[in-house]
């Protein structure tokens, strides 16, 4: 059965996908985070950086809106969020992690200025500002990301890290 507390704390993360606070996801709130990135790291939206970034917003929205958009129109309500997410996403993190991939690899490449594969955690709390958390909260969320407390935040721990936080395991 799935509790009460599960359903408010996947509600809450809706806010983080509703970039523009209309109400809903939609394809562009994908595109706006991903303006948001190249912008904060000075790459343009025409370079292959930034048509990956853009490709993998689309990925990741098809993916989500698959998965959520029940009645087809292109636009993902709260209630939506919340029963794509429980019904979909709880026994299926994976999954999750998986529709993600393309846009997170591709944000990863972005916001890595040294070209090692990786991002410092300054990087790293970079983008989660662009993707909406508090300026307090980024830095110290980017933190947790350096599983290995090496200073650096690659793929194999941020893809998790999201999945985990979305997907809101009990």
């Amino acid at each position: 059965m799935v509790s009460s507390e599960y359903e408010r704390r996947i509600a809450a993360r809706f806010a983080t996908f509703d970039q523009d606070g209309n109400g809903y996801i939609d394809r562009e709130d994908f595109y706006g985070a991903a303006k948001a990135l190249l912008g904060e790291f000075g790459v343009t939206a025409r370079s292959d950086k930034g048509q990956a970034l853009y490709g993998g917003a689309e990925a990741f929205w098809q993916g989500m809106a698959g998965m959520a958009d029940r009645d087809g129109d292109q636009r993902i309500t709260r209630q939506e969020f919340v029963n794509g997410a429980v019904k979909r996403l709880r026994d299926n993190p994976d999954r999750f992690a998986e529709i993600a991939r393309p846009f997170l690899h591709a944000a990863l490449d972005v916001a890595d200025t040294d070209g090692d594969g990786a991002m410092t955690t300054e990087e790293a709390g970079r983008v989660l500002k662009c993707l909406g958390v508090p300026e307090d909260l980024a830095g110290p969320a980017a933190a947790t990301l350096d599983t290995d407390g090496d200073g650096k935040v690659g793929e194999a721990e941020v893809v998790p890290a999201f999945a985990r936080y979305f997907t809101v395991p009990e």
